[in-house]
């Protein structure tokens, strides 16, 4: 299952992860968020061992989002070694998330 992400463990989970790390920044009203939710979890699965996948509600935080500059949702940042490696803005299949993180392993 995906781990929940806040302003003040978003360092510790992600920027210091040993594994690449994918983030799903989201929130409960958006449409498009809750298609790729199914996929971000299903990712966790995959991935579980190799990759991190962390999901951040943006209406509960705000100082990450703004810092990385989201604004619009779904917003998937993909991280290796406590920097943005790759991004993904939008609704896409489960395929090209997957792939993002294969480049990453």
């Amino acid at each position: 299952m995906a781990i929940q992400v806040t302003d003040s463990n978003f360092e510790e989970i992600v920027l210091q992860s040993d594994k690449p790390v994918l983030v799903d920044f989201w929130a409960e009203w958006c449409g498009p968020c809750r298609m790729v939710a199914p996929l971000v979890e299903e990712l966790s699965k995959d991935y579980d061992g190799r990759a991190v996948v962390v999901k951040m509600d943006v209406d509960s935080n705000n100082m990450i989002p703004m810092k990385y500059g989201i604004r619009n949702i779904p917003t998937i940042l993909f991280f290796k070694n406590g920097d943005v490696a790759d991004k993904q803005v939008g609704a896409v299949p489960k395929t090209i998330l997957a792939a993002k993180i294969d480049a990453l392993l």
